[in-house]
């Protein structure tokens, strides 16, 4: 860990990461390319010491009130959340100055600022978000071994819900020969319509590889699954965008499944979901005075 002093915390479309870098270990990230610019080990987390002073100044000044959100690139409950809080910090200057906001997380410790966030919902609106890739807790701990498990972010997801909170999954990425499987899409699919979502982001059945998070990539699949390494790079070669074999079949049963369930798939719907900052009756009786 170390700290930094950044020039500017909001992006233009209200995003923000109050850490960069990530302890998650999860072999496909695609936060470890180098198109993103790092300068430092990506387990050296890079925390943003001026991070809450420049959100407080740049939501004083918005003029319009939006949805903020975090987690895009780096995940705002890495292990030194439990200690430096700045991601609960955030929440509490989201709740002061009336904003919306929506978190993408793989873990559970989240539930730590249910009260915050149910209060923020009530006021205006909050979503959480986080990634299944596996219905299979021993392959989640092998793909993604510093996280919460697949069926503790189902456990999370079903909190929200009784609460009241809304949420949405991102499944993905499915690596080829690893879980693009039918059985482990349907297995997923029930565990989000048990969990109550609101719906499924997907970009198709494959993942995509960059300089950087390529070589880490493959670096984990020869300690994890001996001989895939090559498999891959007879299959995909130097391509960014590695489609499952069983790409199309399995979309359609995403689609379906969705379908019949009332889960929304429509990635531009739950885009303009996730950024749209409520209007209604509820918030403007909450801002008359």
């Amino acid at each position: 860990m170390h700290f930094t002093k950044a020039k500017g915390i909001l992006s233009a479309n209200g995003g923000m990461n109050v850490y960069r870098g990530c302890s998650h270990g999860c072999i496909y990230c695609d936060s470890r390319s180098r198109c993103y610019g790092f300068t430092h080990e990506f387990e050296d987390i890079e925390v943003k010491g001026n991070a809450l002073e420049l959100l407080e100044d740049a939501l004083r000044r918005k003029r319009k009130k939006c949805m903020i959100g975090t987690g895009a690139m780096t995940d705002p409950y890495i292990l030194l959340e439990s200690k430096l809080k700045f991601t609960r910090g955030a929440m509490e200057l989201v709740y002061k100055y009336g904003f919306g906001m929506t978190v993408q997380t793989k873990s559970d410790r989240i539930l730590r600022d249910l009260d915050l966030i149910c209060k923020i919902n009530e006021k205006t609106k909050f979503v959480v978000q986080t990634t299944l890739t596996t219905a299979d807790d021993a392959l989640c701990k092998k793909i993604e071994p510093n996280v919460s498990t697949t069926s503790e972010r189902v456990a999370m997801l079903k909190t929200f819900q009784s609460h009241g909170v809304p949420t949405v999954v991102w499944l993905c990425p499915i690596l080829p020969f690893i879980n693009d499987t039918e059985q482990n899409i349907n297995g997923i699919i029930d565990y989000c319509a048990d969990a109550g979502v609101y719906g499924i982001i997907n970009f198709g059945m494959g993942l995509t590889l960059r300089d950087g998070n390529r070589e880490y990539f493959y670096e984990q699949l020869d300690k994890l699954f001996p001989g895939l390494k090559a498999k891959y790079i007879k299959t995909y070669g130097g391509k960014y965008e590695v489609a499952s074999p069983n790409a199309a079949r399995l979309y359609a049963l995403f689609a379906k499944r969705c379908k019949e369930l009332g889960i929304i798939c429509d990635n531009d719907k739950l885009f303009a979901y996730l950024h749209e900052f409520p209007q209604g009756q509820k918030y403007e009786q909450l801002t008359l005075f």
